[in-house]
């Protein structure tokens, strides 16, 4: 029996303050629980802060919309402790394939490589992925406050005032950090008079999420003017429960109240299917897209975070992937500011690193839009001959664009990082996140992202464990007594065990390819930051250019002293 999500109501209850009176002062207030507020909560969560959650709604999102989600999201989401229920939900899958008339002209995997936890990506509608998330939030006694509307910001110097408006009253509460994740059109920046700038593409498309039972595999199908739907696009993924996702191009002259009527969307569907095809609207939309961004993300005491900070087409699936990475981004870095071991202008780097993946989204998604949807007829004939050319050209193939998939920002730029001080020959490159692989911890077979937290890690490449030098020992102690404390995990090309240590062995030698640790030579010691963003790397370990490392970093390095503090 094909089955309909059913929507529940999250409870609404009378805030304290409506009591108690006054204006207290929290830690970190979250405007917004969509998937990336939620995200940002859960971390701040895990990380020990006083978080409290404020959402006008009292219910997940209507509708699919942000529906695929990305190797790097996952693992993202498996630190959150969410990636285990989006999987066994949702549809995973590697394999594109994107279609010109009637014939195949391009295919791509997204893992071509084995050995890794997680799949290229997950498509799973977004309600269940905000109801995974409230159950982990609630689970981890985060305060969720539902039906609580932020009707005014003001800030100070310390801290920022949120006037909040409910059923039963106003109150006031202050905030050290507020981050604003409440959407495109978010509240919290109107309230500011911050603006965003970028560019709103002309042409409208219809999603219909449709209910059938079909045995088309779980891969991505794009066509450019196919029979059923001339001179226009289409886009059909899988989803849970017997749905699929199914995106129209209209063009800009669309009558969008015209479009949504059932009478007009399924005659549609019947071109696409057939008539023999039994099938069940579930929602229909019609929308147009933006590639916009706010100039920066740090403004006071208030941090934006997802599509309140930045918006994009939703050809390569980078609105909820990005917004969730830029919560990873931001939440180790407010705990160190709060928690007095970094002076606050670490997040101004969460602005600047941001910022860059942002333009780099925004690059991506207005080229695969001007692809899609060519705006002359000369754009028009170049694209055609490029999908002509793709069936038999290799070359013409990299020319093919139906939506660039959203990769992990590389932040190779940015003010943290420490320059390599020799030559590293793997694709993983400074500024990355960590490549993943499989390793036998103490015989127990694991993935290394999976035994990550919300700590720095150092980690130490030897073929063989139990001949690590007792200076280098040494070392690797002393990391872990520092106020911002580096742990050290031993990834051995040999099985080995020590008491004093963890040490993990490279089970297959695909860590030591992917890092190019160069085992036959020396050691070497590589430093990831709490978002597994690698910030440092060296062919052998020397314990102060770590320390410097650290203090990069945490943007400590002006004599703040606060990363290489040692703890009593």
């Amino acid at each position: 029996m094909l089955g309909t999500y059913q929507y529940q109501k999250f409870p609404y209850r009378t805030p304290p303050e409506l009591q108690t009176g006054g204006i207290p002062r929290r830690q970190v207030i979250i405007v917004g629980a969509g998937p990336v507020g939620l995200a940002a909560a859960i971390d701040c969560k895990l990380q020990g802060l006083d978080v409290l959650v404020l959402d006008d709604d009292d219910t997940v999102s209507v509708g699919s919309r942000g529906l695929c989600y990305a190797k790097r999201t996952l693992e993202i989401l498996d630190r959150l402790g969410v990636a285990d229920a989006v999987r066994n939900k949702g549809v995973e899958w590697n394999v594109g394939r994107t279609f010109f008339r009637e014939d195949e002209v391009f295919n791509f995997n997204l893992l071509p490589a084995a050995d890794h936890k997680h799949p290229g990506m997950v498509n799973l509608q977004q309600y269940y992925l905000e109801e995974f998330l409230v159950q982990r939030a609630t689970e981890l006694g985060v305060e969720l406050r539902w039906k609580n509307r932020v009707t005014a910001v003001e800030q100070a110097p310390q801290f920022a005032t949120l006037h909040i408006e409910t059923a039963d009253g106003n109150y006031a509460l202050q905030a050290a950090w507020l981050v604003a994740c409440d959407g495109a059109r978010s509240p919290i920046r109107q309230m500011l008079g911050l603006e965003v700038e970028g560019k709103v593409f002309m042409d409208r498309f219809l999603i219909a999420d449709v209910l059938m039972k079909a045995d088309f595999p779980a891969e991505r199908w794009f066509w450019f003017d196919p029979p059923f739907h001339p001179n226009q696009s289409v886009l059909l993924h899988r989803e849970a429960d017997h749905v699929w996702r199914i995106d129209f191009q209209l063009g800009w002259d669309a009558d969008p109240v015209e479009e949504r009527k059932p009478e007009n969307v399924i005659p549609r569907i019947k071109a696409m299917l057939g008539d023999d095809r039994e099938f069940e609207l579930e929602w229909v939309s019609v929308y147009t897209f933006q590639c916009r961004r706010m100039e920066k993300f740090r403004h006071g005491r208030v941090l934006f975070a997802g599509d309140a900070a930045h918006q994009v087409s939703p050809f390569g699936a980078r609105g909820a992937n990005s917004g969730i990475q830029d919560a990873d981004n931001l939440v180790w870095k407010l705990k160190l500011v709060i928690n007095g071991a970094a002076p606050e202008n670490l997040l101004d780097s969460y602005s600047e690193e941001r910022v860059f993946a942002a333009d780099e989204n925004l690059l991506n998604s207005t080229r695969s839009t001007d692809f899609i949807t060519p705006k002359s007829t000369v754009s028009k004939c170049f694209r055609n001959a490029v999908l002509e050319l793709a069936q038999a050209h290799a070359f013409a193939r990299k020319l093919v664009n139906s939506g660039r998939l959203s990769v992990p920002s590389i932040l190779k730029t940015s003010s943290l990082n420490t320059a390599d001080s020799a030559v590293f020959a793997a694709q993983l490159q400074l500024g990355a996140a960590a490549e993943d692989g499989p390793v036998a911890c103490q015989g127990t077979p694991s993935y290394l992202l999976e035994l990550l937290q919300h700590y720095f890690y150092g980690l130490y490449f030897c073929a063989d464990a139990s001949k690590i030098p007792a200076e280098t020992l040494a070392g690797f102690a002393a990391l872990k007594k520092l106020r911002i404390p580096v742990h050290t995990l031993i990834i051995s090309a040999t099985p080995a065990k020590r008491g004093d240590y963890q040490i993990l062995h490279d089970v297959k030698g695909v860590l030591a390819e992917r890092y190019d640790a160069r085992l036959a030579e020396h050691a070497s010691y590589y430093l990831l930051r709490p978002d597994q963003h690698l910030a440092a790397r060296w062919r052998q370990f020397e314990l102060e250019n770590v320390l410097a490392a650290l203090g990069r970093a945490t943007s400590s390095m002006e004599g703040h002293g606060h990363a290489i503090a040692i703890t009593a």
